[in-house]
């Protein structure tokens, strides 16, 4: 997966992530939105057959921490699942 910065400035960001269809943009898009500082974010495919989701997010302060936060969350998340699945193994 390869996260390509196309607009950065303080409260907006444009990225695409290449790779993925709907599963790992959706998860983010989910995650950003339930960020208050987060004033829009959605993603697209320019094509239906396309892996590479364009995002677009819009913040109230600095959307590149914004982003970077809730990437670690999810990874946190991700974590702590895999260790709960590991129990059960």
């Amino acid at each position: 997966m390869k996260l390509e910065i196309i607009k950065n400035e303080k409260s907006e960001l444009e990225f695409s992530v290449e790779g993925e269809r709907h599963t790992v943009p959706n998860l983010l898009r989910e995650k950003l939105s339930q960020n208050s500082d987060v004033e829009f974010v959605a993603y697209r495919l320019n094509h239906p057959l396309d892996q590479k989701a364009m995002f677009v997010l819009k913040t109230k302060g600095s959307a590149k921490k914004v982003l970077e936060d809730t990437v670690k969350e999810i990874q946190k998340d991700i974590d702590e699942f895999k260790k709960g699945f590991e129990k059960v193994k």
